[in-house]
């Protein structure tokens, strides 16, 4: 859907393929590569968040990804990788390819998906306990606590960047009622987590559905209040996406306005490793801009 969450820190491949090649050699055996590597993944991913210069973002994930998939295929297990994968995978679709542009999108949300899955996978299948009663598995997300919250996190967002791709999928729509068990367990575990992101996820998930199938715009509201004070004004997206999603749907042009000009007056680097998730905000921002005549075309 265009209805995408953009919340990652995306790296990038040069930095990462020279500091592992290089420690290759000096590591003998596999579990000591295997925590090297993962650090030096996230390493990178730190080292990118503080990056500016989309372009080089754009033309250097592709290849930050295959690198990903590569070491995941050694270290199928390694929870930091498949994360990072996960990460990797929604950042690109979300930050590079159109919100028009569903079909190209929805493959690389399913393989960050995937990643998630097989992430949370560590004490029982995931996968299997998603698809199954939805009961069960509220009982089954029980067992993960607050040190699981990014894993929970971020295949949360990738989840429902999937789902969004495939509004006509009766499958897909079916996951619905899982993936709202899983936002609120995160909630429930740190709703503080990356600038109260779980509340941005949530807020976003109830305004962008219609009402017939749960959409709530004043509850997305209220997630939406509560991000912004978890966040104290440091993550752009979550003003960028209260414009996009609540605004819009409730047909206030003036604040639209306001809010994302709000957001192109505020310096991206304002906080040095949010730099690039600023930077994509503003350019989010800059494009809801340019088409606001045709968003409230209708709006007296």
């Amino acid at each position: 859907m265009s209805k995408r969450i953009a919340l990652r820190n995306l790296a990038f491949f040069p930095l990462a393929a020279s500091v592992i090649l290089a420690a290759g050699g000096c590591m003998p055996v596999k579990p000591v590569r295997t925590a090297a590597v993962a650090l030096t993944v996230q390493d990178v991913a730190a080292a990118a968040s503080r990056q500016s210069n989309l372009l080089v973002v754009k033309e250097g994930t592709p290849a930050y990804i295959m690198l990903v998939d590569g070491l995941i295929e050694a270290y199928p297990n390694n929870k930091d990788l498949l994360i990072a994968g996960c990460q990797a995978y929604s950042s690109y679709a979300s930050s590079f390819i159109p919100d028009d542009e569903p079909g190209k999108a929805e493959p690389l949300y399913r393989q960050a998906k995937e990643y998630g899955f097989r992430a949370l996978s560590s004490r029982a299948d995931f996968s299997a306990a998603a698809s199954g009663n939805l009961d069960d598995f509220k009982t089954f997300l029980s067992r993960y606590r607050r040190k699981d919250v990014p894993e929970l996190f971020w295949t949360a967002s990738a989840w429902a960047s999937w789902v969004a791709c495939k509004p006509g999928d009766v499958n897909a729509m079916g996951d619905l009622p899982a993936l709202e068990a899983l936002m609120r367990r995160i909630l429930e575990l740190d709703d503080s987590f990356y600038h109260g992101s779980p509340h941005l996820l949530m807020a976003v998930f109830l305004a962008a559905k219609p009402a017939v199938m749960g959409g709530d715009p004043a509850r997305a509201k209220q997630h939406f209040e509560r991000a912004f004070s978890l966040g104290g004004g440091r993550l752009l997206i979550s003003r960028v996406y209260y414009a996009q999603y609540y605004l819009r749907a409730v047909g206030d042009r003036d604040l639209f306005r306001a809010t994302l000009e709000e957001v192109l007056n505020t310096p991206a680097d304002q906080v040095p490793e949010l730099t690039l998730a600023n930077t994509i905000a503003r350019e989010k921002a800059r494009r809801l801009l340019d088409n606001m005549e045709v968003y409230f075309e209708n709006t007296p």
